[in-house]
């Protein structure tokens, strides 16, 4: 089940880990408190303003939300123990304790323990009086020029002084000046090293670590390494100056022994460790620890990082680092340049419009947002470094290249930013090695690699007529020793088409290669050819091995279902063409069918023959760009839950079910020579497939109900708003091949299909009228909503529709209290004859008895509490997502006491139904008892009706009268008016479950007829 994760923060270095974890198809939704415009509303991602300074609040908060992950950005809430308290509370965190944390919280402590476990750093001293600080500066042995405020100062407390008089200044400026508060009680006072500055981070489980490819930020303000030292104007990652035996050297005599030493010292480390370095003379030495990653040092770490970072973090956390050692991509470079305010580090203005955004992600560049927030739906400024513009490129120049161009379109007022990132690198490699074709992008050893490992996978499709043998310059096939005596040669091409973009988000490669194979062998079979073999092509930006041979082995395994030899294919790596981690492929497909049996035999066609609908898996490869679209559009993703009827299984996993092959079981009964057609129900659906096969004066007459619609199918109509047009023109609604037989044989073509897959007779062939579609479905609509199942056993001419159990209607109740209709509701459901089901009860208040009878009925229930929201619009959202991640379809507000946001109403417009307990438009708004007996009228009630952003306006289902008796009071009035109620909602429910009426587009009621022709 995917999870949630809360990340605390609001920098770029919580952007990029909110666009790292979001990738998971684990991960449901990324919260982070309090974010930026950049984590506000992006796909998964989105803003909470819980606070974070208060644990206990936040521990609550995530309980109520389940949230399963707890990741943790800035410095300072680790070192005020926000891992410890929320750990304690039973909430996963992730991160270093607040005594581990005294690596980075404490520069003095840090010092101790270096010079304790013998790791190289340099000299050093510390002090609590200025004095004394700066009479060391004066006599000592070396240069002692580097100053720190011993305490957390946000990345800035370090000052590396020219002269011995600017070092005193420093330590006059931290300790009397308090230019770094109680950071600066106590200065470390350092000997100033001469090298390379790098930063080396790894993950420790608090044994084991796993390092990170190293990298080099930036700190002075301006090109050239001038100006103040600032938080980082930008980085690149991997360092090539860093060897592989320094690296090492790294692993084991510094982050290694750090960990080694933090557990022997009863102070496991688990987290992130991030240590700056210098590479001198005598080795690389700590100039200083982190815990946690840094920023901009993230902004180009995450995005080489191929593992599953979710998956990673957790292994970490269960001390199972050293089975889930991860992954990076090995020859890409990522640099990140950082934008900033004018007048950063020192004083700055806000609210500076940006724009530009877009276009920098056009050109395929990641913009990490920083100090920014959104005003009157634009970006702003809101901070001293504000974005950070990060390029993945094979080559590091190109790379530079690629986010200064991004920095030159993102226009703020008085942006301050370096066009020399990385200058130190670019030196170093160009006083190296020439060129080879490797660094232009394309890694023959890679491809040849790849072509080893799928050879065995090639061989074991071999068939008669052909041995699938890969090396050579061409493949050839053996006609006659696959024993044909008058061959005609079919070939058919196709591809997976946006199926890849589903695959690719979830990374999930091997089903595509089944794909890929039955979209060209389904093609094929339209011309009774039976597959003999087949190629593929597949192209990518840069050649991961792994992911290639996991779809390349798809498309073996399924050439062997399909009954056709794998003789070759072309993998083409072309730097530049695509994005990292995409690839593309295609597929063609060449068989053969003896010349007398050839599909479609037109002339035998004729009005009557029957339509034979033979089941598909799913969606096959067609329609994708519009399933994208509708994932967009309703906030759902590839980890969300699928609709019911798939049990556990995740959305994606549904979208990625792979393309059925028909050409083992069709074409023994192809050749049988009854089938007059075969239409392979492909891009374009039910309506224009089925005509390609057809002579042109006839179409044919479908009737839905007579087939069996996947669930799925229902769903994206429901979510995306289809038209049945839509439906019938993009997909196969369930029926992936078709069958022209005559009425005479339709049975036994029926039964022999039957006897391999799912099957059903499904229409007829008819007279096709001029000016009129030659493919009518009717009851298609009806069929999807209603998902009936169909009588397996029709066969013959019979076209009969049969009567099953309609599916039910998803409601999700909102209460605040003991539910004032909700055990109406629940009885009602728990009807067998109710056309709908409770799937979450959600209260905004905690221990209600309404909870209480959800749970004796069996039904979830969660509860949000607006208290702990900065705004109602947030907690809407969150409503939003716990209703979607349940797929409710319908909301009933059962004396639920929170008036929803309009953003939240006009979504779920037509959807929510609320009950008020008067006859409406009569006594609106609250004391609606006191409003009917101060007028003196005779009669009140209750009304159900429809959710507008107008307080009890919206339009009108159900009314039930009550008569007002003498001597009532608001108790007694409300006491029976509550009994009307608990009819009336019923009875509402029932009327929308049924598809009775509706919301129409005018806000008014929409009252629907259903012909049961």
């Amino acid at each position: 089940m995917a999870e949630r994760v809360l990340i605390i923060g609001s920098g770029g270095r919580e952007h990029t880990l909110a666009w790292k974890l979001a990738q998971s198809p684990l991960v449901l939704q990324v919260l982070v408190a309090p974010g930026n415009a950049g984590t506000a509303e992006c796909g998964k991602i989105s803003n909470s303003a819980v606070s974070v300074s208060n644990h206990a609040i936040l521990a609550q908060y995530c309980k109520d939300h389940n949230i399963g992950l707890v990741v943790v950005g800035p410095e300072a809430p680790l070192a005020a123990g926000i891992v410890d308290d929320l750990t304690a509370a039973g909430v996963r965190c992730f991160g270093p304790s607040a005594k581990a944390t005294q690596l980075e919280a404490s520069k003095h402590f840090a010092k101790d323990f270096l010079d304790r476990h013998d790791i190289p750093t340099a000299r050093w001293k510390a002090f609590t009086d200025s004095g004394e600080a700066c009479s060391f500066i004066q006599r000592a042995k070396f240069p002692a020029l580097v100053v720190k405020a011993s305490g957390l100062a946000a990345g800035k407390g370090v000052i590396v002084a020219a002269n011995k008089e600017e070092a005193c200044k420093a330590v006059k400026d931290i300790m009397q000046e308090k230019a770094f508060g109680s950071a600066g009680e106590t200065v470390v006072v350092e000997e100033l090293l001469e090298g390379e500055e790098v930063s080396c981070l790894c993950f420790s489980d608090g044994v084991t670590i796993a390092c990170m490819p190293p990298s080099q930020d930036h700190k002075r303000l301006l090109n050239g390494d001038q100006g103040p030292n600032t938080g980082g104007m930008g980085a690149y990652c991997p360092v090539p100056q860093v060897s592989k035996n320094i690296l090492q050297n790294i692993k084991e005599n510094i982050l290694q022994k750090t960990i080694d030493g933090m557990r022997r010292e009863g102070i496991p480390y688990t987290g992130i460790l991030y240590a700056g370095l210098m590479l001198t003379q005598e080795g690389p030495k700590v100039l200083e620890f982190n815990c946690r990653f840094g920023d901009p040092e993230c902004q180009v770490i995450l995005p080489l990082l191929s593992s599953d970072l979710y998956e990673l973090i957790q292994a970490t956390l269960d001390g199972k680092l050293s089975k889930a050692m991860p992954s990076w991509l090995g020859t890409s470079t990522a640099v990140t340049v950082v934008m900033a305010s004018g007048g950063y580090p020192g004083s700055y203005s806000k609210g500076r419009e940006i724009t530009g955004l877009s276009l920098a992600k056009d050109l395929g560049l990641q913009v990490f947002h920083a100090g920014t927030a959104q005003k009157d739906g634009k970006v702003v400024t809101s901070g001293g470094r504000v974005l950070a513009v990060t390029a993945i490129n094979k080559d590091l120049i190109r790379a530079v290249e690629e986010a200064n161009k991004g920095v030159e379109i993102i226009q703020f007022q008085d942006a301050v930013y370096r066009k020399d990132i990385a200058h130190r690198a670019i030196a170093f490699i160009k006083q190296s090695r020439g060129l080879t074709y490797k660094d232009s992008g394309v890694d023959i050893v890679a491809g040849n690699a790849l072509v080893h490992s799928i050879k065995p996978l090639a061989a074991a499709t071999s068939r008669p007529g052909c041995n699938a043998e890969l090396g050579g310059f061409a493949g050839s096939f053996d006609l006659k020793a696959a024993g044909y005596s008058d061959p005609i040669l079919v070939s058919g091409t196709d591809g997976v088409g946006t199926k890849l973009k589903i695959a690719q988000m979830c990374n999930r490669h091997d089903t595509l290669g089944q794909d890929l194979v039955a979209m060209c062998v389904n093609d094929i079979l339209a011309q009774g050819a039976e597959p003999l073999f087949f190629l593929d092509y597949f192209s990518c930006g840069k050649l991961d091995v792994s992911v290639a041979q996991t779809v390349i082995a798809g498309i073996a395994e399924a050439c062997k279902m399909a009954g056709c030899a794998l003789v070759g294919g072309e993998t083409a790596e072309m730097p530049g063409m695509y994005s990292s981690g995409q690839y593309d492929l295609a597929g063609f497909a060449v068989g053969a069918v003896e010349r007398g049996q050839m599909l479609p035999k037109l002339e035998r066609i004729c009005a009557g023959d029957v339509v034979i609908g033979v089941a598909s898996s799913g969606l096959h490869s067609n329609g994708f760009s519009l399933v994208r679209a509708i994932l967009e559009k309703s906030s759902s993703h590839c980890s969300s839950p699928a609709p019911p009827s798939y049990g556990s299984q995740t959305l994606g996993e549904v979208l990625l079910t792979p393309t059925r092959i028909y050409s083992k079981t069709l074409l023994p009964i192809l050749r049988q020579g009854h089938v007059k057609a075969y239409a392979h129900i492909t891009g374009g659906g039910l309506l224009e497939n089925i005509p390609r096969v057809l002579p042109e004066k006839l179409g044919v007459a479908l009737d839905a109900s007579l087939w069996k619609i996947p669930e799925i199918f229902s769903w994206l109509q429901r979510t995306g708003a289809l038209s049945e047009e839509e439906m019938a023109r993009t997909f196969n609604c369930g029926v992936g091949a078709v069958l022209i037989v005559d009425k005479e044989n339709a049975a036994d073509v029926l039964g022999n299909v039957q006897s391999r897959c799912e099957a059903w007779i499904i229409g007829t062939v008819v007279p096709h009228k001029t000016g009129c579609e030659r493919v009518a479905i009717k009851n298609l609509m009806k069929t999807l909503h209603l998902s009936q199942p169909v009588d397996e056993s029709a066969g013959g001419g019979d076209v009969s529709q049969c009567q099953g159990q309609t599916r039910k209607m998803r409601l999700g109740v909102l209460i605040s209290g003991t539910g004032t209709n909700l055990q109406a509701i629940i009885e009602h459901t728990k009807d067998p004859a109710s056309l709908a089901e409770i799937v979450i009860v959600i209260s905004n208040k905690t221990g209600v008895e309404g909870l209480k009878k959800s749970t004796r009925a069996g039904i979830p229930t969660r509860v949000i509490d607006h208290k702990l929201f900065g705004s109602r619009s947030e907690f809407d959202n969150t409503v939003d997502q716990v209703l979607q991640e349940f797929s409710v379809e319908l909301i009933c507000l059962a004396g639920f006491m929170r008036i929803l946001s309009g953003p939240f109403v006009r979504k779920w417009n037509g959807k929510v139904l609320n009950v008020h307990p008067s006859l409406l438009p009569s006594f609106k708004g609250v004391n609606a008892h006191k409003q009917v007996l101060q007028a003196g009228v005779q009669v009140t009630g209750c009304t159900v009706h429809f959710v507008a952003e107008e307080v009890d306006a919206g339009a009108i289902i159900v009314q039930k009268v009550v008569p007002v008796k003498v001597g009532d009071t608001e108790e007694t009035l409300s006491e029976r008016v509550k009994e009307a109620e608990h009819v009336a909602f019923p009875a509402a429910i029932h009327l929308v479950a049924s598809g009775a009426l509706c919301l129409g587009e005018d806000g008014k009621i929409s009252w629907k007829v259903h012909n049961s022709t």
